[in-house]
């Protein structure tokens, strides 16, 4: 039988230059297999939690020693020896190891990069692409076939806390119709971005980048980022409602205070059903495709009369609100109060869970979007995941800075391989 024989964390740094957990696994075959973790900068309360050592002494309190010792001194002697194949024992053994509901005693940092070190090692292990090796795990509960590549939707401003603070609104997004292929997908969400640089030089803004890659202007409300992007779009062949989509992460919990909404769009603050009604308005003016966390985390109210109003017509994608946890999705089934999914595996913390909760998203139409982080590494495994689970989107950040590249230049290998970059 093959049996993990080592396993030896690090830490490293992300793409914001803050300490991270990598960690390697090697088998009784010699085959060696690395893993590293992201860190989000907006983060949903109630998301496991990952371990920071708070030594103001090292990189202001932001270091993962402590993260990093947990997987070398308690997690590796919990599971070396066990077959890297048994993904869901190897991730049991470590939450048991924990303890806890939220991850908070070893970290989720350190519980998944060893999580995501065993997948890889597994499928070297049997010879499989690792999207392959994701799609037999899935598929063991759930037949899963993959028929096509996800469509990719582009971040290209940056606002909210992955911005300059200008803009209240986190992300906003151009989306590729589905029928495209991948790679044409990609080309057009690079010339659109690419064109979005030279409109924000034309009005005299600052194009420098934000945490993921999308431009950080010094623009005045949200709608005059909408604005420059259709007049990015109109620049280019591609026709706005039939190739071309717009997206938004509104990721409301980050201005809302004491109930009430706080958009530079508006000079007073809006109550839930005022700024309900102000997204729909934005929809009717700009036929949105996607509108992530339109509402607060708690306002599962606000989420309901949302989706019951849009969801027919738009993904009305839950993050902060569901945090890739199962019992949080199961309200929001239960309640319908959204339509789509945002899957971030740090969020809940093993392989093994966010397999059963992409499956509990699937087996009720629930949309799958696999994301990153802000604060990204460049490990490409949320691209192999993303294929492998027969996602309907991914969500990598703008088409620019490595670490989001890397994952964009892994699917189109993915496609290549599987015959799909000619159709």
């Amino acid at each position: 039988m093959v049996s993990i024989t080592k396993i030896t964390a690090m830490e490293i740094l992300d793409s914001r230059g803050n300490p991270t957990v990598e960690t390697t696994i090697e088998l009784s075959t010699g085959i060696i297999a690395t893993a590293s973790v992201p860190s989000g900068a907006s983060v949903g309360k109630y998301e496991a939690k990952e371990l920071r050592d708070n030594d103001p002494k090292r990189y202001s309190g932001q270091g993962v020693l402590n993260a990093v010792r947990n997987v070398n001194e308690k997690i590796a002697p919990k599971i070396r020896g066990m077959d890297p194949i048994k993904q869901g024992e190897i991730d049991t053994a470590m939450l048991e190891l924990d303890g806890t509901n939220d991850k908070s005693e070893l970290g989720a940092n350190a519980i998944l990069s060893v999580s995501l070190a065993a997948a890889k090692a597994a499928a070297k292990a049997v010879n499989l692409p690792l999207y392959r090796y994701f799609n037999e795990l899935i598929s063991g509960t759930l037949p899963t076939t993959i028929e096509r590549m996800p469509t990719p939707t582009f971040n290209i401003i940056n606002g909210g806390k992955h911005g300059a603070g200008n803009l209240d609104f986190q992300e906003f997004h151009i989306v590729p119709a589905s029928i495209k292929s991948y790679h044409d997908g990609l080309r057009m969400g690079e010339e659109i971005y690419q064109q979005l640089k030279n409109v924000l030089i034309q009005r005299n803004a600052i194009h420098s980048v934000g945490d993921e890659g999308g431009f950080a202007p010094n623009l005045y409300t949200n709608l005059d980022a909408l604005e420059a992007i259709m007049e990015a779009i109109r620049t280019t062949p591609y026709r706005f409602g039939f190739e071309v989509f717009l997206g938004l992460d509104v990721a409301a919990s980050y201005f809302k205070k004491e109930e009430l909404y706080y958009i530079k769009d508006r000079p007073t603050p809006l109550s839930t059903d005022e700024f309900t009604q102000f997204l729909i308005d934005l929809h009717q003016n700009y036929h949105l495709l996607l509108l992530e966390d339109p509402l607060s985390e708690d306002d599962w109210a606000g989420w309901r009369t949302i989706t019951e109003k849009l969801g027919k017509e738009v993904l009305i994608v839950g993050d902060d609100i569901l945090v890739t946890n199962p019992d949080r999705l199961q309200k929001a089934i239960n309640e319908r109060a959204c339509s789509a999914i945002l899957v971030k595996p740090n969020q809940i913390g093993t392989i093994s869970e966010t397999l059963n909760v992409i499956r509990l998203a699937k087996q009720n139409d629930i949309k799958v979007i696999v994301s990153h982080r802000s604060g990204e590494t460049i490990d490409t495994i949320i691209a192999d995941l993303a294929v492998g689970v027969g996602a309907d989107y991914v969500k990598f950040g703008a088409p620019a800075r490595g670490e989001r590249i890397a994952k964009y230049n892994r699917l189109l290998h993915i496609e290549k391989e599987l015959g799909l970059s000619e159709k």
